[in-house]
């Protein structure tokens, strides 16, 4: 039996689902509910009952893929398609959050793949600002996991806040990614957290749990996250080296502040 209660603590935990797809999502959803978590992100509508059975949240529902994003007009229409179909489905279940990305540049300019992506959001935000839902754009490594990837820097993310000018749209500080990028994530953290809707793990090197192998100290991170008032999701999205259950029983349990 665990005894770690996440609901204990000021941040709402999530976890994701791809990390543990060794267990259906109904399993993954006993163990999630039983540390007092939140709910479980990245989920297609078609796992939405599953968690609600468990009492959970969906806390980010998928969208369109990673590397055909808003940056690239070529893939304009495949993705609002695909975020209107995510927004409708999240906003009929009461939850808010639905993923987006600034896809690869293929070539494209960082000034111009901007435009193109404040163009396309522009056509969906109507919508999600309707609908009660938040677009939330992720930032990731261009260096290791995602090459040519656009939104790879903090700083690039928070002038297309700006820009948007939405409530409905914010950023996911995704802390391993951006530990590859830049670093600085605490300061980063408290000079930036109104742009930041979401929150994700991973120990770095490696993306893998939140111990002692890793560079990230987790429980003063999620003291800086929760000293802002952020009332969002901050959701384990690491791949275990060993038991991948007690691996996310000691990530919650440092994420309780």
């Amino acid at each position: 039996m665990n005894d770690i209660d996440a609901s204990k603590g000021r941040l709402q935990q999530s976890v994701c689902r791809w990390c543990y797809s060794k267990l259906s999502v109904d399993q993954l959803a006993r163990e999630v509910a039983a540390r007092g978590m939140a709910g479980i992100d990245l989920l297609a509508p078609e796992d939405f009952p599953v968690v609600k059975k468990h009492g959970l949240a969906c806390t980010m529902t998928t969208s369109h893929r990673l590397e055909d994003g808003l940056c690239d007009p070529q893939f304009h229409a495949t993705a609002i398609e695909a975020i209107t179909s995510a927004i409708e489905a999240t906003a009929t279940e009461g939850w808010r959050n639905v993923i987006c990305f600034s896809g690869n540049a293929r070539g494209i300019d960082r000034e111009t793949g901007m435009r193109n992506c404040t163009n396309a959001l522009e056509q969906v935000l109507p919508l999600a600002q309707k609908r009660g839902v938040t677009l939330v754009m992720e930032l990731l490594n261009s260096r290791v996991d995602h090459p040519d990837y656009m939104c790879d820097h903090s700083a690039w993310g928070v002038e297309l806040v700006r820009r948007v000018g939405s409530e409905h749209f914010r950023l996911l500080f995704d802390i391993y990614h951006m530990q590859i990028m830049e670093g600085d994530i605490i300061r980063t953290i408290n000079q930036h957290h109104q742009a930041f809707g979401h929150y994700h793990t991973a120990g770095n090197p490696g993306r893998h749990e939140l111990d002692q192998d890793q560079e990230l100290y987790y429980p003063a991170i999620a003291q800086a996250i929760a000293d802002t008032g952020f009332e969002g999701f901050i959701a384990h999205e690491f791949v275990a080296k060993r038991d991948p259950l007690a691996a996310l029983t000691d990530a919650v349990s440092q994420c309780i502040v």
